[in-house]
């Protein structure tokens, strides 16, 4: 078995750019933000020391005194599929599971995109975790898709948004992402919960470029609604977004998921990956169905398994942890954030 660490190894940006199920969240760039923002340590385990890699799976250490030592793939990653056939998954899990109580890691998590039946791996890992998850086709042709969008939820809002003449814009500029930060502490404030450190996005775009974009919606000037997208080989993922509660009757956030469809096909994208949605917030997964997303399971794994059902971070957020955080000045509720996100990756 070889360690190896993606972030320097000259192999790494050839391995995922040419593996089929390699996605934006083993590049290189995306483990970059990761170590910049929150000084994880990027790792993957591979059966093979050649010339070119042919199997990893990829995490990243978080050292932590409040939740402890572990290995994630990947933290604040939606999923990350091992990139292994079968037979080198069982024996990269095998030596994981070994290395677990000698390197004194609390545990291991997988997050795969897809089941494959090989995860267990003997009983050693387990479902520790389950969410939606829903992506749209892009392959169909436009006016297909914009048929497939609910009718009143969606499409009635659109006509809405554009009878309101929300301007739209897009792009990775200064201005845009103040926009989107703004918009993004007034959601995470109604939501009662931390909003993510503002040098994550700003990490993000510096990595990611051009495979980022943040789409605003405004009305007079005033920022309505903001979506962060990601671009990588041929699939767009809705990663973040947020919006100004007063201005929600209007319409600009089904207007900025058209948008972002209408963009994505001109640029010959296939897939719109929306992400996973907790099984907790209904509201949230019948949004992305009103979008015309196919829907699936994604299932996150751990050694050693947790025997019990596991308690998410909103059940953990108490009601008055939560009623006071929605009371705190910005400085200081931006500032739990970069205290907080560190150790819950």
């Amino acid at each position: 078995m070889y360690k190896i660490n993606p972030l320097t190894d000259s192999r790494w940006p050839k391995f995922v750019a040419g593996h089929p199920r390699a996605s934006i969240f083993h590049t290189r760039e995306w483990l970059n933000v990761l170590h910049l923002t929150y000084g994880y340590e990027p790792v993957a385990f591979t059966t093979r020391q050649e010339l070119d890699l042919s199997n990893a799976i990829v995490f990243c250490k978080v050292q932590s005194w409040l939740t402890g030592r572990r290995l994630v793939s990947l933290p604040f990653s939606d999923h990350c599929q091992p990139l292994a056939d079968a037979a080198s998954l069982r024996e990269i899990l095998h030596y994981l599971h070994e290395q677990r109580e000698e390197q004194r890691l609390r545990y291991i998590e997988l997050r795969p995109a897809l089941r494959d039946g090989i995860i267990n791996a003997e009983g050693k890992f387990a479902c520790s975790d389950q969410f939606r998850f829903h992506a749209i086709d892009l392959r169909r042709d436009l006016e297909t898709i914009y048929e497939g969008l609910h009718s009143n939820c969606v499409r009635r809002k659109i006509k809405r948004a554009e009878r309101e003449q929300l301007l739209y814009e897009s792009g990775r500029s200064d201005e845009l992402l103040l926009k989107f930060r703004h918009l993004l502490l007034l959601t995470r404030r109604r939501h009662r919960l931390p909003p993510q450190p503002a040098s994550w996005f700003h990490n993000i775009v510096r990595c990611l470029g051009d495979l980022v974009n943040v789409h605003i919606v405004s009305k007079d000037a005033m920022p309505v609604a903001s979506i962060l997208t990601l671009t990588y080989k041929g699939v767009m993922i809705y990663k973040y977004g947020c919006s100004d509660a007063q201005f929600n009757a209007m319409g600009g956030t089904p207007l900025l998921f058209w948008k972002a469809i209408q963009q994505a096909k001109s640029a010959g994208i296939e897939i719109f990956d929306l992400g996973r949605s907790s099984y907790e917030d209904p509201g949230l997964i019948a949004f992305k169905e009103h979008l015309g997303a196919g829907s699936s399971e994604l299932t996150y794994y751990r050694n050693p398994p947790l025997g019990r059902t596991p308690v998410r971070p909103r059940q953990r957020m108490s009601s008055l942890t939560g009623q006071v955080l929605a009371k705190l000045p910005d400085p200081l509720f931006a500032g739990v954030g970069q205290l907080l996100y560190r150790h819950i990756g």
